[in-house]
């Protein structure tokens, strides 16, 4: 492995605890709050997905792109319903 293989897995490790941390630190009061703005960052995943799958580039990036296309998409449409979930019980019946 080289030294750059090695910093980004030390990064993405050190990613991974932190944003357990976080998440885990933040009341249930935020967590709507906290998934509009995690729908927005896929939201702009998608726009990523789409020139990347839309690009002229290899083929595998191409198919790379698609498949992120449809992870992104799938994710940012079930945030929304999550999110529409929680603020409808918090409406009055």
């Amino acid at each position: 492995m080289t030294m750059t293989t090695v910093y980004l897995l030390f990064i993405l490790i050190l990613a991974v605890f932190v944003g357990f941390e976080l998440i885990r630190k933040v009341p249930a009061t935020l967590h709507t709050p906290l998934m509009s703005g995690a729908n927005a960052i896929s939201g702009i995943t998608v726009i990523g997905a789409v020139s990347l799958a839309g690009g002229v580039q290899h083929e595998w990036a191409t198919w790379l792109g698609a498949i992120a296309l449809v992870l992104a998409t799938i994710n940012v449409v079930g945030g929304y319903l999550v999110t529409d979930r929680m603020l409808a019980m918090f409406k009055k019946r």
